[in-house]
C-alpha cells in the first residue's frame, strides 16, 4: 500500500487501502474528499489487480464507481465468462507484470469459482501476448512508474523480460 500510496496519494488523489469483503474503486465524493481504491481483505494479490484497472482506466472511468465495469460474480454463463475474459486481458497482464516486479508469483483468475471454470487457454494466452507486447513496447504511465517503484522496494528484478511471461509458467 504504501508504494501505491508514496506515488500518487498526492498526484491523483488516489488511496490504496485493504479490508474490503469486495474490492471496489470509489471516486471521490467531494472536492476534499480522495479516490477510494479498496482490495479484497489484506490480500496482495488483490491489491495488485485492483492498481492494474487503476492504472488503465482513464480520466472519465476513474470518475464512475468500479471505473463503470460490468461485474457478475461467480456463475456466469459462457457468453458473460467470455465477456469477462475480453476486459480482464489488459489488467491481469498487468497484475502479472506488477507481481513479477515484486517478486510475487502471479497466478490467472477466471474469478467464476462456483461455475468450476478456469481461465481458458485462449484467455491465458492473450494475458501472456499482452504482458510481452507493453516488455517490448511500453506500459501505460501510472503502470510504469508503479511497477519500477515496486521493482526497487523488492529487490531490482528485471520485470520486463518476456521471457517471464509465457504460458507454461501460469498458475491457474
Amino acid at each position: 500500500m504504501g508504494v501505491f500510496n508514496d506515488l500518487f496519494a498526492d498526484s491523483c488523489n488516489t488511496l490504496l487501502s485493504g479490508g474490503g469483503e469486495e474490492p471496489v474503486y470509489l471516486p471521490a465524493e467531494g472536492v476534499d474528499d480522495c479516490h477510494q481504491l479498496i482490495f479484497r481483505q489484506d490480500y496482495f494479490s488483490s491489491a495488485l489487480h485492483e492498481i492494474a484497472h487503476w492504472c488503465i482506466a482513464g480520466e472519465q472511468r476513474r470518475q464512475r464507481v468500479d471505473f463503470g465495469y460490468w461485474y457478475r460474480p461467480d456463475g456466469r454463463s459462457v457468453n458473460e465468462q467470455s465477456a469477462f475474459e475480453q476486459v480482464e486481458i489488459k489488467p491481469q497482464a498487468l497484475e502479472w507484470i506488477f507481481s513479477v516486479a515484486a517478486g510475487q508469483r502471479f497466478q490467472i483468475s477466471a474469478d467464476n469459482l462456483s461455475a468450476d471454470v478456469g481461465a481458458s487457454d485462449a484467455f491465458a494466452a492473450a494475458v501472456a501476448d499482452q504482458a510481452q507486447s507493453w516488455c517490448v513496447g511500453c506500459l501505460p504511465m501510472r503502470a510504469a512508474l508503479f511497477a519500477a517503484s515496486l521493482s526497487e522496494m523488492f529487490g531490482g528484478r528485471d520485470y520486463l523480460d518476456p521471457c517471464h511471461y509465457r504460458v507454461g509458467s501460469l498458475g491457474s
